[in-house]
């Protein structure tokens, strides 16, 4: 395995499945521009993870631009960084496959997402939804990656890689980097606006609940006025005060201030004048990102000429790590 003399490496991907939200921004994105100064980073839209819903091929196709747009809105340089979409890679498939020959029935069928996506889509419970893990796995080992920014709905995802990656070395020596989780600067977990005691997700069914990345800055304002507090209307982080709390937390990630800093700016006043705060903050953050997103789609041309690039850089790397882990298992190449 070459050694990197440099920087270690990180990989991140994400599916081009709608916009992401604001708890997804503060709890990941945001740090991945920083990540990239002290890291070799590989950013990739995972859009191959994306069909085992089967999206329409017109919406799949308008999400990838998007969803590439927006991570180079978001700051990431593609000189300075790998920036591509997973599907122009077809080391990934041809990895993947291989690594299914190496991961246990048992071990996939244990994951608790499959468990969990078998049981809400009892219809469309298809074999990539089963091998979902085993090509996650293809992503990260392709790259030799140091590290991966997860979640706890990934953690289990993250294991298995690390155990499809010890097996196949101690079949055949050492071949693929045995990864480690990315233990970052800590972003919020940014809760629903509607229900404070559960995560902001994309796909709840009320709109108010949560802020899109993308979002204006009326619909911010308006989405933040609506959000649910309590009826005691004095800001302070205590048990009980979900909704304030979760308030709290988004304005300390946008402004830097901790707790008790917005406690003692906002003593003696209400919650109107601190939704106000939290809502010129959060649009102060995201407008960056939305105008050069704006920018970048406008120019299509520049994002096919980056994505085709990332393409090469990401095939450059991962042709090497499939090659060799094809030569160990016997395949015969020209």
């Amino acid at each position: 395995m070459e050694a990197n003399l440099e920087k270690e490496i990180v990989l991140s991907a994400i599916q081009p499945t709608g916009t992401p939200t604001l708890g997804n921004y503060l709890g990941a994105l945001k740090n991945w521009k920083e990540m990239s100064a002290d890291y070799t980073c590989y950013y990739a839209v995972a859009d191959l993870h994306s069909i085992t819903v089967r999206p329409e091929p017109k919406d799949l196709r308008r999400r990838t631009l998007e969803m590439y747009a927006l991570l180079l809105a978001l700051g990431l340089d593609p000189e300075q960084n790998t920036v591509f979409v997973q599907s122009h890679v077809p080391a990934h498939a041809q990895l993947a496959w291989i690594l299914n020959c190496y991961t246990q029935f048992g071990e996939a069928a244990r994951m608790t997402q499959f468990k969990d996506k078998s049981e809400k889509h009892p219809e469309n419970v298809n074999v990539g939804l089963f091998a979902y893990p085993t090509l996650m796995a293809a992503d990260i080992l392709l790259y030799q990656a140091h590290y991966v920014p997860i979640g706890a709905d990934q953690k289990q995802h993250l294991e298995i890689t690390r155990d499809i990656a010890e097996r196949f070395n101690g079949l055949y020596g050492e071949t693929f980097r045995i990864p480690a989780p990315f233990i970052g600067k800590a972003g919020a977990r940014v809760m629903s606006l509607q229900d404070p005691t559960k995560k902001m997700s994309k796909s709840d069914t009320n709109v108010k609940a949560f802020i899109s990345v993308l979002d204006d800055k009326d619909t911010i304002v308006r989405k933040i006025k609506s959000a649910v507090t309590d009826s005691e209307a004095r800001v302070y982080y205590g048990e009980g005060k979900d909704g304030v709390n979760n308030l709290m937390g988004i304005y300390a990630c946008c402004t830097g201030k901790t707790n008790a800093q917005i406690e003692a700016e906002f003593s003696g006043k209400g919650y109107g004048d601190f939704k106000a705060a939290v809502a010129e903050a959060v649009v102060a953050e995201l407008a960056p990102v939305k105008e050069a997103f704006d920018r970048l789609m406008a120019d299509k041309a520049y994002l096919n000429e980056c994505m085709q690039k990332g393409a090469q850089k990401a095939s450059y790397v991962a042709e090497k790590t499939l090659r060799k882990a094809m030569r160990r298992v016997g395949f015969y190449q020209l």
